[in-house]
């Protein structure tokens, strides 16, 4: 049990890319740094999400992921 990957590893994983996120939306000038920044914010979510379904055997935050990759694309769009 010493070498597995638990659920607190991924929310830590979600954690730091959240703030590194954040981070960048709070530093930088650059529109499309910003972007990039956003971006990281919406994929430590969804790391997040897929953690919770995957040790709460569940379906729902799998579907809501869905919605955050439409949510990307959109905005990849408007970038």
């Amino acid at each position: 049990m010493t070498g597995e990957i638990g659920l607190n590893h991924y929310l830590m994983g979600s954690g730091l890319l959240f703030a590194l996120g954040i981070a960048g939306v709070v530093l930088r000038r650059n529109a499309l740094v910003i972007f990039m920044a956003l971006e990281m914010n919406l994929n430590a979510a969804t790391l997040a999400l897929v953690a919770f379904s995957k040790y709460n055997k569940l379906v729902e935050g799998q579907v809501f992921v869905f919605f955050i990759i439409a949510i990307a694309a959109a905005e990849v769009a408007v970038g």
